[in-house]
């Protein structure tokens, strides 16, 4: 089960991303459903997991879209909750020739998330739970939730730069809880306040404080993980980038996929790796592999 904003991700083609007092051209546009925790669940669908999310939609065009693709990609609505009034979320993004992006976020009606909208027994034998972030007071509902979760499952954290900007003190409810840290270095070096360890060093100082595994992504150079009984460095695949956007949200889908499949660290990451490669080839979740194409390539 994720639990994570649900947006609808308008993506913009540009020519360069405008910085301050530039400007730049839109060559076109695409709308597709998203969300970090929603790509992350589709992904485990299409692996042949069985998933739901947790997430509030408004009763608008683009709420609609995206409970469709949650059906489309055999992902069950049971834990999605409905407002009456408000927008569903948006995010609107803008990237450039070289997959690069820049993100603005409107949450609508993901900031609204109240514990009590959550059926605790939707959760009850849930095998992984994952956190990503939101804008804003839905984050109090993902820490009520902690106490409601079985200690037989596991909680996989993705905190995201939105949170990771609330820093480690705010967070240390959820990462006393976690088992699976999923980071980026720049999130993880703004979390720790600390440029100068090496990622061994910072990973350590998680695995102390009860975090079973940690996984660094690094972009294009790969991924370093970490857990009490193996450290690895895994190299990313060779691909055609076209969007970076989901490219963290896949890689979760192929890493998550392998850790209930029981796949060690090190094939877990290059699985992930592989998955978020075939990603980002395209736009949202259109190049995302099916269950047969990773099997037939592993």
């Amino acid at each position: 089960i994720g639990f994570g904003a649900l947006n609808v991700d308008k993506l913009y083609s540009v020519a360069d991303i405008a910085g301050k007092d530039e400007e730049s051209f839109i060559k076109s546009e695409t709308s597709t459903p998203g969300g970090s925790a929603a790509n992350t669940i589709v992904g485990l669908s299409r692996l042949g997991c069985s998933t739901s999310i947790i997430g509030k939609i408004a009763e608008d065009d683009d709420g609609d879209l995206i409970e469709y693709n949650l059906a489309i990609n055999g992902v069950f609505a049971n834990n999605l909750i409905y407002s009456e009034s408000g927008s569903t979320g948006k995010c609107l993004g803008f990237v450039d020739s070289n997959g690069e992006r820049c993100l603005y976020i409107d949450p609508g009606v993901n900031d609204e998330i109240k514990i009590g909208e959550i059926n605790p027994l939707n959760i009850m034998r849930c095998k992984i739970m994952h956190y990503t972030s939101f804008v804003g007071d839905s984050f109090n509902a993902q820490i009520d939730l902690l106490e409601l979760l079985s200690q037989e499952t596991l909680l996989s954290f993705d905190p995201g730069m939105l949170y990771v900007q609330k820093g480690f003190d705010a967070l240390k409810p959820i990462l006393e809880r976690t088992n699976i840290l999923l980071i980026n270095e720049s999130e993880l070096r703004l979390l720790c306040n600390n440029n100068e360890s090496s990622l061994k060093e910072l990973a350590i100082g998680f695995l102390d404080m009860g975090i079973e595994t940690v996984v660094i992504k690094q972009g294009s150079k790969g991924v370093f993980a970490m857990n009490n009984n193996e450290t690895c460095e895994v190299e990313s695949y060779k691909c055609d980038v076209v969007d970076t956007t989901g490219a963290g949200d896949s890689f979760n889908s192929g890493f998550l996929y392998s850790i209930l499949k029981g796949f060690d660290l090190e094939k877990s990451c290059k699985i992930g790796n592989w998955v978020a490669s075939k990603a980002i080839e395209g736009f949202g979740m259109e190049k995302f592999p099916s269950l047969k194409e990773l099997e037939d390539f592993f």
